[in-house]
């Protein structure tokens, strides 16, 4: 019998609590970054008919690929595959497992890097004192958070994140919408903005616009997370289409690349201030959501290497405050878990004081991330999965998706890479840029 099957029956007596609504509570946490408050920039850039068009495509693009996605939690021999490393190494073989992982984990860390920075860049601009204090305490933070052992235990953080994230997403709409009424006119042009050096929003030429959670069961997981995804998804591109047309027509062509702190907004504080501490609290959540694989893989790494160390296996509980000796710890936590997850945060957080761009660092982890996780990945499994014949009418039009997505991604990369490279003349190190 196939060895991952038999694990899975041993481990199905883990109680699993995860439902629709919890899921799609991760699902919002994790999609609805602080992306949202640079969509009237980015729709800016390409005018009223591509921006809007390219919105609507590509939350099409993410709901059906992670619907393919879902249907891979079960490996074929039914066994469930707890990672996307998992469900990849169970369709399409060992040899694409460590590119996938590569991917996939460089992803996850430099995303907690860009909330890292984007949290002293709302806190600057809430406070304006140092970018690098905030940046640390944001850290201080993380290493507390971190010692939660698995998602399951931060499901509480991610509802909470969540409605933050509707909160400042709404503030911005609401402001955005504020300011379009008061001038009374829909701004922005149809190509967006042109080849010149004014105004808050930098022109560009057409060359550089061209580079520019365990679910319990039944019912089955697959089902509940097509569900909290179209659920989640749903949500954010409603958010995302709105902030991002009304903000535009609000702005026109000088769109600053953050609504809420780059000058986009002076007025009412109150209000301003009180979407930069939503954002700061949503980031807090989100951080976890996108930390927990990366803790998890470091931990199973250095257990399976020296799996006879005193330091590995010495663990100690950890009560609530007042509890008895006699009371069920809320979670168990090793010296070796302790240290590694202290020091990732901290890397992550230096990391962050030495790259203090906004957009730019955001923008290339998604170029460089979402073909091959959001696309290629799926759309390989879901063709193994379902033995669709190459060359059928099915196979050709899953590969012309990909195909398209790809160009997408390396147009988005290198234009990324062109903006790391402009910002790095103007900043410098553990000096903290807000756009």
């Amino acid at each position: 019998m196939d060895k991952r099957a038999v694990v899975g029956a041993e481990e199905d007596d883990h109680e699993r609590e995860g439902t629709v609504w919890t899921a799609t509570a991760h699902v919002v946490t994790a999609v609805i970054g602080s992306g949202v408050l640079a969509l009237a920039w980015s729709v800016a850039q390409m005018g009223w008919i591509v921006g809007p068009a390219m919105l609507v495509g590509f939350a099409w693009v993410t709901y059906y690929t992670s619907t393919l996605l879902a249907d891979c939690y079960r490996s074929p021999n039914g066994a469930r595959n707890y990672t996307y490393m998992d469900a990849v190494r169970s369709y399409l073989g060992p040899k694409k497992v460590a590119i996938c992982g590569i991917i996939q984990y460089s992803a996850l860390w430099g995303t907690m890097v860009g909330y890292t920075i984007t949290t002293a860049t709302s806190m600057i601009a809430k406070c304006g004192a140092s970018g690098n204090l905030f940046m640390i305490v944001f850290g201080l933070t993380q290493i507390v958070l971190s010692q939660l052992p698995s998602l399951e235990n931060v499901t509480w953080l991610s509802v909470v994140a969540a409605t933050m994230s509707f909160a400042y997403s709404f503030i911005g709409l609401c402001l955005c919408t504020a300011k379009w009424v008061t001038h009374g006119d829909i701004r922005g042009t149809l190509t967006g903005v042109q080849n010149s050096g004014g105004g808050g929003s930098h022109g560009f030429s057409p060359a550089a616009k061209t580079w520019g959670d365990t679910l319990k069961s039944p019912p089955a997981e697959n089902k509940s997370m097509k569900k909290a995804t179209k659920y989640g998804v749903s949500l954010t591109a409603a958010f995302y289409l709105s902030l991002a047309c009304i903000g535009y027509a609000a702005f026109g062509n000088d769109s600053p690349g953050n609504i809420l702190t780059g000058f986009g907004f002076y007025e009412p504080y109150w209000l301003v201030d009180a979407a930069n501490v939503c954002i700061v609290v949503h980031l807090v959540g989100a951080y976890q959501v996108y930390a927990q694989p990366i803790l998890t893989l470091n931990e199973r790494y250095v257990a399976s290497r020296w799996p006879d160390a005193r330091f590995i296996r010495a663990e100690f509980a950890v009560r609530a405050p007042f509890a008895s000796e006699t009371q069920k710890p809320l979670f168990r936590l090793s010296l070796s878990n302790l240290v590694l997850r202290t020091a990732l945060v901290a890397l992550t957080t230096l990391v962050a004081m030495l790259v203090p761009f906004f957009n730019a660092v955001l923008g290339l982890i998604g170029a460089c991330s979402f073909w091959p996780l959001s696309v290629y990945f799926p759309v390989s499994m879901h063709v193994a999965r379902a033995k669709i014949g190459r060359g059928s009418a099915r196979w050709v039009a899953l590969q012309g998706l990909s195909a398209v997505c790809l160009m997408v991604s390396v147009g988005a990369g290198f234009g990324s890479v062109a903006d790391i490279v402009s910002n790095m003349r103007h900043a410098a190190p553990f000096k903290n840029v807000a756009y």
